[in-house]
């Protein structure tokens, strides 16, 4: 098995790819170690000291790690896990637990508008961020403020407010009027 690692726009996140499917569908992000324990492979991760964080796409494994760790002193480590992990037959995520299919419901009188935002978010939005190790997900509309949750190396990534102002804010005002602002939420 050859798994390979890109680099992400935060430089606290890497990117894994095994060469295989990591989840069927939608993400699962662990930013913690303890919501971890629904999932053998984000638990074997946690356990490699210095991890702070995991992130699972359908072809990747996001890792975050803490600020005063390097790199080259974790990713064999990681790797390991990984390649172990997959090598086992264990599944990605445990018995009952469910990956994300990433946007929040919203019902009510935008919910035209809500349709729009997340066709935008998932044919033009999601796509790129998933290209760098993470993904963005809609958390809610009000009076014309779109609340967007980030994951993985999105969540704390020093370019995600540029990406966020210049990038989806623009994108989002530019197809649908009723968008004046976009804001990150923490959940």
């Amino acid at each position: 098995m050859f798994i390979q690692t890109e680099s992400t726009p935060n430089p606290a996140t890497l990117k894994f790819l095994p060469g295989q499917t990591v989840l069927e569908m939608g993400t699962a992000d662990f930013p913690s170690p303890e919501g971890a324990s629904s999932s053998p492979l984000a638990t074997r991760l946690f356990a490699v000291d210095g991890v702070t964080g995991v992130f699972f796409g359908t072809d990747f494994v996001t890792v975050t790690k803490a600020a005063d760790v390097e790199w080259d002193h974790i990713k064999p480590a990681l790797l390991g896990a990984i390649m172990e992990h997959f090598q086992s037959g264990q599944p990605v995520m445990g018995a009952g637990a469910q990956a994300a299919s990433g946007h929040a419901e919203h019902d009510g009188p935008d919910s035209v508008v809500v349709g729009q935002i997340k066709e935008l978010l998932d044919t033009r939005v999601r796509p790129a961020v998933a290209q760098d190790g993470g993904d963005i997900t809609f958390h809610g509309f009000d009076r014309g403020v779109v609340y967007l949750h980030m994951q993985g190396a999105c969540a704390g990534c020093p370019s995600s407010t540029l990406t966020l102002k210049m990038g989806i804010e623009n994108l989002l005002r530019h197809y649908i009027p009723e968008v004046t602002e976009v804001r990150p939420v923490a959940v």
